[in-house]
């Protein structure tokens, strides 16, 4: 066993506009090369995007569409004798938020769009609604996990 401290998570600081952790975690995954002012600009658009398009807070439909994409179980790759296992694992909350904070960046990435900000309001509003490729990703992982069910008590 190792004899170093054991670090503690650190939070980002919440966001200037909505007081919220969770979008500040947005933020900082969409920063590249360090420029924080760009990716704040981005998320603040795809907001102001969404309050248009819906006509309701965009804090709780980016709330919901996080707390969809969300998913519960996943697989990881285990090595038994000489052989890898898919091991179906439960997900913590934090990393659950991640995930679903990473599946729709890189969706609405992928999304064909002028801007981000109209692509990244576009996927949070799908994903609010259970529709797109996010909620196709959190469907697939947890399809994975139900068929290596048989695999669960190599679990750690």
């Amino acid at each position: 066993m190792s004899r170093r401290n054991i670090s503690k998570k650190r939070f980002p600081q919440t966001d200037s506009i909505y007081d919220s952790y969770l979008v500040s975690l947005l933020i900082n995954r969409i920063l590249k090369s360090g420029k924080k002012t760009v990716a704040k600009t981005i998320v603040y658009e795809a907001f102001e995007i969404i309050k248009q398009k819906t006509e309701e807070d965009p804090l709780k439909i980016f709330e919901t569409a996080i707390r969809k994409a969300s998913p519960v179980v996943e697989v990881k790759a285990r090595r038994v004798g000489g052989s890898t296992y898919q091991v179906p694992v439960e997900v913590s909350g934090f990393r659950a938020t991640n995930l679903s904070l990473r599946w729709i960046i890189r969706y609405s990435k992928q999304r064909v769009g002028r801007s981000m900000s109209i692509k990244l309001a576009n996927e949070i509003i799908d994903t609010a609604n259970e529709i797109g490729n996010t909620i196709k990703k959190k469907e697939e992982t947890h399809k994975m996990a139900e068929a290596n069910k048989a695999f669960a008590h190599f679990r750690y």
